[in-house]
């Protein structure tokens, strides 16, 4: 697959592909439930709004970094992807202690499902990455 010239390898599409999804999750929550982000921001009333924006602004620039960072190959990004996608995993426990009452949260229940999901398919992600660099280094196909 070729993404503005560059040649993209599987590897590159899996981080690209979350990028894209975690985005439009992002844009999805914030139209159907800002609450969940309000309520750890602590913005309200006439700050909703613009505090809501600038969460989008922000983390469209870090997604947008990190897609280019996965078509441009940058070695230190996909070491910092890797950690960060592996740590993923942990969502997996934190959710399980949310939903059985032992670690309090105010977030709806789908919302804690949700992050459990995304931290097993982070996880599947970093073991893809890892396979391939193992194949053929930094940014190698699985």
């Amino acid at each position: 697959m070729r993404i503005g010239g560059a040649v993209v390898n599987r590897t590159q599409q899996l981080v690209l592909g979350f990028v894209v999804v975690a985005w439009l999750a992002l844009v999805g929550i914030l139209l159907v439930s800002p609450e969940i982000y309000d309520r750890r921001l602590r913005a309200g009333g006439s700050q909703r709004q613009l505090v809501d924006l600038g969460l989008l602004v922000g983390l469209s620039g870090l997604l947008a970094l990190l897609g280019l960072a996965a078509v441009r190959r940058w070695r230190w990004a996909f070491w910092i992807i890797l950690v960060a996608f592996l740590a993923g995993l942990f969502r997996v426990p934190a959710a399980a202690l949310e939903l059985t009452g032992h670690l309090s949260t105010a977030d709806p229940t789908w919302y804690v499902v949700v992050q459990a999901v995304v931290g097993v398919i982070q996880f599947l992600i970093a073991t893809a990455m890892f396979i391939g660099y193992r194949k053929s280094g930094v940014w190698g196909e699985f």
